[in-house]
């Protein structure tokens, strides 16, 4: 039975939790819908590649972009990578142990001729495997670190990148990996949704450069300046260049550049994260069935944060983030009264 779910990138606040029969754009369009009627207005939204989803977003909200989902492309992407790492291994360890066969039948003096020839055909076969393998490790640091990375090129420059890189995995494919074909199809067919994000934020740091009035190659370089691990030399070499050539102005751009970095969201995680402890619901009260998901619902959006990563939402729900107004506790607006001890 599938569950139809929709969640605030920021807040964590669940809009949807919907148990339906169907996940076809019929379905999808009658809940957008609903949800507009009662204010839904996102900005933007992000989504894997569901087809029954993003069509029915299109039909009920043609006017709002759905941008793509970079956690499943990556998983994809790694999934690939380690399928052909064990390829690669499986090749090395029947070559090695033809070496051995070989070496027990000289010793032996029985005929070699036909063992030395598969072991030929093993040896290259493992040559080939491994530089494809490396070649695709290279492809694969190249998507992480360099396309789909946050802090990172312009939107053009990512596109030319991100292009190079499925060409060079579709010279490659010669019909043996069916992984590598479904790979760089994915790649072809979602580029402009996986790489929407960058034109969201270089409108962004395009804005900072006006407001502050700043040169807009002195935003990106101090947007550029968080691809560092702020414990390395380099991050504060390049920290204290800024701080000299910007003065006073470094740390309104740095707060400015961070906060935009973190307003843009490139992964629909929350949406997984939720899924993820769903099942675990399904599993212990199956027997109460879906009617209780409104329930849960209100429950996930009323609690109080105990701890977080981010420190504006620690001691706050997902509903007073979304609002900024505070509530009372879950139990209290359903209308019970909490036990307090004396």
């Amino acid at each position: 039975m599938p569950v139809l779910t929709g969640v605030d990138a920021f807040s964590t606040y669940c809009y949807l939790l919907k148990a339906a029969e169907h996940r076809d754009e019929e379905t999808w369009g009658w809940y957008l819908l609903e949800l507009q009627a009662r204010g839904f207005d996102p900005d933007n939204t992000i989504a894997d590649g569901a087809k029954g989803l993003r069509a029915g977003q299109k039909a009920a909200m043609s006017d709002t972009s759905c941008h793509g989902d970079v956690f499943h492309i990556l998983k994809q992407f790694k999934d690939f990578v380690l399928s052909l790492t064990r390829k690669v291994q499986g090749v090395t360890s029947s070559r090695v142990d033809q070496e051995e066969d070989i070496i027990r039948a000289q010793l032996a003096q029985e005929p070699t001729r036909s063992m030395i020839s598969k072991w030929v055909h093993l040896n290259r076969r493992e040559k080939r495997l491994f530089t494809l393998l490396k070649d695709v490790k290279t492809l694969f640091q190249w998507i992480v670190h360099d396309v789909l990375e946050l802090a990172d090129p312009t939107l053009s420059v990512r596109q030319e990148l991100f292009d190079f890189i499925k060409v060079e995995l579709q010279q490659r494919d010669d019909g043996e990996f069916p992984m590598m074909r479904k790979l760089w199809k994915a790649l072809h067919n979602q580029r402009d949704q996986l790489l929407a994000f960058s034109g969201v934020l270089d409108q962004k740091l395009a804005e900072i450069a006006i407001r502050l009035d700043m040169p807009l190659a002195k935003v990106r370089e101090v947007c550029l300046l968080h691809r560092k691990q702020t414990t390395s030399n380099a991050y504060w070499e390049k920290w204290n260049q800024l701080h000299q050539g910007l003065s006073g102005k470094f740390y309104y751009l740095m707060e400015a550049a961070t906060e935009a970095l973190k307003q843009t969201s490139r992964a629909s995680s929350l949406v997984e994260d939720l899924n993820s402890r769903l099942r675990n619901y399904f599993f212990l009260r199956r027997t109460l069935g879906n009617s209780y998901l409104g329930l849960l619902q209100y429950f996930l959006n009323h609690r109080c944060f105990m701890r977080s990563e981010i420190p504006e939402r620690e001691g706050k729900s997902p509903k007073e983030l979304l609002t900024g107004e505070p509530h009372s506790h879950w139990l209290e607006l359903l209308g019970f009264k909490r036990f307090q001890r004396a």
